[in-house]
């Protein structure tokens, strides 16, 4: 009860940042350890998903840095970490495929203030109101694009579209891949490509399998691209590598008052709205994973959804990609021992020095251990135990599921997602408006039983006024309400009314009373006397 108090209590002007400087020296070694773990995680990942969006790496990484420096001090969740998210990356392809890398940064810009006038206006929690089959289908379509995608990168190639596209295609491209094994091909590199993606892949696996316990902590995609690195160093393979330039700055396209206005043109808007109600909904649902992980202070969600605005405003200003709070970074951040904000601040402070002082090391990197690394993840985003899981709730969840993800991979992550949205939306009208009522003469014909199921609202009424003026007059009715949803006063209110004319004739109704009173939540003395006396 104390702590609940507490955190009702307004904190004095000043204090939250006094404390959040004293916390940060408390926990100083710690952040400090952990900030390393989070930058090795990150700095392969903010360019591998850089390279899925179809943009320079350097963007990624200019928005895992706003991330760290930015977004970490005004965060609503303090371990949460934030950067360029897998999930985004199927959007930011179609964006930059569409309309040019040119449109990215408006679009991001636009997002974020999006995003800040909703944390503004406090809807935090409402961007955690999303059907879970739409969010599991969400994230495997995702998972699903980018597997799709990724393998034709880890080729060498490019993509040839969305998912059910480079999933029809790839066959082709890999019987041509691996026809270089055995063939002469100077001007072929996609087989060779394929060896460190393998390669890669298979580094990623193992260590997450066989690591030491001391060494658990070195990140499986670092060891994974390192090892890429090296056998493609080894052998000298002509393949890809990662073009990152001298000076980070180099990377930025500022995006002007004039192309901002640019958005409101229909398909840049709606790609804004899309990128800001996904960014949102992958953040807030990562940061209620995160509070699970950790026994610190929880998280405040429409300060974490202005953050995050404010973080996606600057990165759409140079040009960069959207970023959200992402759980696999975040995860580690608190297995490593993060105490504060101040190891996501750190883990910023380390991709810039390092981008900075260190290019040259970025471009020993083969874009197929990026890809590889990308592929592993999306397998991960399509996880079985959603199905699993989706299906005790019902048929209709594991559809809205299935449709979601069918449909992302078919088209785009837009259309799913909406499409997603409106079956939920439209499976909970139907819920609402659903109601059974199955009468049964019992034979002799002196009882009757009445199942009533789904939701008794004033607009099934007519439904339920029709059942009950077949029920005979002299019979005892046993009204079972056991699998009703809800009633509301004006169904309550006709089953009273009905029951006093079923009295007056003869009849009596055998009701559980304390059944449907659950389903009302409302004790009516009046209304009771109209079941009791034959009910009991």
């Amino acid at each position: 009860m104390k702590n609940t108090i507490e955190a009702t209590l307004p904190t004095p002007p000043g204090e939250g940042w006094l404390a959040g400087l004293l916390g940060w020296r408390r926990h100083a070694a710690a952040d400090f350890l952990a900030s390393v773990v989070v930058f090795l995680v990150a700095l392969p990942l903010c360019m591998g998903i850089a390279i899925a969006s179809g943009v320079p790496p350097a963007l990624g990484i200019i928005t895992g840095i706003v991330g760290g420096l930015v977004v970490g001090v005004f965060a609503g969740s303090p371990l949460l970490v934030s950067g360029p998210a897998a999930g985004l990356a199927v959007l930011n392809w179609e964006l930059v495929q569409r309309h040019g890398l040119i449109a990215l940064g408006p679009v991001v810009a636009m997002a974020g203030l999006m995003q800040m006038a909703a944390g503004s206006f406090r809807l935090g929690q409402w961007f955690r109101a999303v059907s879970p089959a739409v969010i599991h289908g969400m994230l495997a379509g995702i998972g699903v694009s980018i597997v799709a995608a990724q393998l034709f990168i880890m080729l060498d190639l490019k993509p040839l579209g969305n998912g059910l596209t480079n999933l029809l295609g790839f066959p082709a491209a890999l019987a041509d891949a691996a026809a270089g094994l055995t063939e002469a091909r100077p001007a072929g590199s996609a087989h060779l490509a394929a060896l460190v993606g393998l390669a890669t892949i298979a580094l990623m696996l193992a260590w997450g399998r066989f690591a030491p316990a001391s060494m658990r902590l070195v990140p499986a995609p670092l060891v994974a691209v390192i090892g890429g690195a090296l056998l493609a160093m080894g052998l000298n393979l002509p393949i890809r590598y990662v073009d990152v330039p001298s000076n980070l700055l180099e990377g930025v396209q500022l995006t002007t008052a004039g192309a901002l206005l640019g958005v409101f043109d229909g398909p840049l808007l709606m790609a804004a709205m899309a990128i800001a109600f996904i960014a949102s909904a992958e953040t807030l649902l990562s940061a209620v994973a995160v509070d699970k992980l950790h026994n610190g202070p929880r998280t405040r969600y429409s300060r974490e959804l202005f953050a995050q605005g404010v973080g996606n405003a600057l990165c759409g200003l140079l040009g960069a990609l959207p970023m959200t709070g992402v759980i696999a970074r975040s995860s580690a951040n608190v297995q490593a021992g993060a105490r504060s904000r101040g190891s996501t601040i750190l883990h910023g402070t380390w991709l810039l020095l390092f981008v900075s002082l260190l290019p040259f090391v970025l471009r020993h990197v083969p874009i197929a251990s990026l890809a590889a690394v990308l592929v592993v993840i999306g397998c991960k985003l399509i996880n079985p135990r959603d199905i699993v899981k989706l299906a005790h709730f019902g048929k209709v969840e594991l559809g809205i599921y299935l449709v979601t993800l069918a449909t992302i991979v078919a088209t785009d992550l837009l259309d799913g997602v909406m499409l997603g949205i409106g079956l939920a939306f439209a499976k909970l009208l139907y819920d609402l408006l659903h109601l059974e009522a199955a009468l049964q003469l019992k034979a002799g014909g002196r009882q009757a039983l009445l199942t009533l199921s789904g939701t008794a609202t004033f607009v099934r009424l007519p439904k339920l006024a029709a059942v009950l003026d077949k029920v005979p007059h002299d019979v005892e009715l046993h009204v079972n309400v056991r699998d009703l949803g809800y009633i509301d006063p004006a169904c309550l209110e006709l089953l009273e009314e009905w029951g006093e004319r079923h009295r007056a004739t003869g009849g009596s109704v055998v009701l559980e009373w304390e059944t449907l009173v659950a389903k009302y939540r409302r004790r009516d003395r009046r209304t009771r006397q109209a079941f009791e006396p034959a009910g009991g």
